[in-house]
């Protein structure tokens, strides 16, 4: 049976993971034949509390989505507004991303009243339960959101067993965060470092996204200062812009003179040039100190790319070690020894054939179903 569903969450006009993964849902819901309307943020952050340049994509909007930008996170008589008229509207099932406490009041607030006209559904996706900076308010605001929504899905098991610690007793499953499928397609690798005015002949690792201290940039930055990766000439890739100072990155470049083996795209990268920074790696590295799931995982997923995480959070569940990749612990020396076994025994067609297996558990209609699931 179609339904009528609301997605409440980040999109168009904000830039993002969540706002492209939102917006893929979507899509994705449309085509099983539903009817879908997003409702997205007027105000997200207040700017004191955002720390890149801009929340705003330089995108164009998507032609085939119902967005509705008019949510404010911060202003209870908006939150009041929105909830009546979607209250007054029925839809069979309304989604919340729940990604920081900081929305508990403004979510937990619509859903609340969503759900008292005694027929929607109010069920959400849940990023994080307990964030990976913590604040004082974290704990009373995420137990405000919990209680006001019907189920939940998850998208690392790490995820699951944080929200039993609230001790909610409704339903909730783990599904793993799908693929994201709307940067384009893979292209020729020579053709994508040629894009990037990369050397042709040059092999090259991706870090990619937003930098906060706990991906773990200084970590790899140690890790890639290793000799022997010095010696054999592979070069590594920042893609995304920093989110805390980037002077402590600096220092340890030039404490090992790393600066001619980088390549530095320090601004965020727009959904047009994703796909050219994927295509043009050998691997995808996330030496993260904490995580949940990560979509940077699924994206090298869609490109077939091979992957070094750290076992955190919910990292390993994702990439089957010395199958897809790597999974090391956090540390420098076992980071270093991954990236020269990689090179010295070739390992980039084997493990992309594994990916291409791997790949099919990461399912839109997986999460779907899961999402209608926890909604009965």
């Amino acid at each position: 049976m179609n339904k009528k569903i609301v997605i409440v969450g980040p999109a168009h006009p904000l830039r993002g993971g969540l706002a492209t993964y939102n917006q893929l849902l979507a899509t994705k819901l449309q085509e099983q034949g539903h009817s879908v309307k997003i409702i997205t943020f007027s105000l997200q952050y207040p700017s004191i509390l955002f720390p890149g340049k801009t929340q705003f994509s330089s995108d164009s909007k998507p032609n085939n989505l119902d967005i509705e930008v008019s949510l404010n996170s911060v202003n209870p008589l908006n939150w009041i507004s929105i909830g009546n008229k979607i209250k007054k509207q029925k839809p069979d099932l309304v989604i919340f991303r729940y990604w920081m406490p900081f929305m508990g009041p403004c979510l937990g607030t619509l859903g609340r009243i969503i759900r008292k006209n005694k027929y929607t559904k109010v069920v959400a996706i849940t990023d994080n339960i307990i964030p990976h900076e913590k604040r004082f308010f974290d704990t009373p605001f995420t137990k405000y959101f919990l209680e006001s929504c019907d189920g939940f899905v998850t998208m690392s098991e790490a995820v699951l067993e944080d929200l039993k610690k609230f001790n909610v007793s409704k339903s909730a499953v783990y599904n793993p965060h799908p693929m994201y499928e709307s940067f384009g397609p893979l292209l020729d690798k020579d053709k994508a470092k040629e894009k990037l005015g990369l050397h042709k002949d040059s092999n090259y690792l991706l870090f990619f996204g937003f930098i906060r201290k706990y991906k773990g940039l200084d970590v790899l930055l140690e890790a890639f200062a290793d000799n022997r990766i010095q010696e054999m000439g592979v070069k590594l890739i920042i893609a995304g812009e920093y989110y805390d100072s980037p002077d402590a990155y600096q220092k340890i470049i030039e404490k090992h003179n790393l600066s001619a083996a980088l390549i530095q795209a320090n601004d965020f990268i727009p959904d047009s040039e994703v796909s050219t920074y994927f295509s043009a790696c050998d691997m995808v590295v996330q030496t993260y100190k904490t995580a949940t799931q990560s979509g940077v995982t699924q994206i090298a997923y869609f490109y077939n790319k091979p992957m070094l995480v750290t076992n955190v959070g919910g990292l390993a569940e994702l990439v089957p070690h010395h199958k897809v990749g790597y999974v090391t612990e956090v540390n420098v020396k076992e980071i270093a020894d991954s990236i020269v076994d990689f090179y010295t025994n070739k390992r980039e067609a084997e493990f992309t054939e594994h990916v291409k297996l791997e790949r099919n558990r990461f399912t839109w209609v997986s999460m779907i179903a899961k999402l209608f699931e926890v909604g009965e």
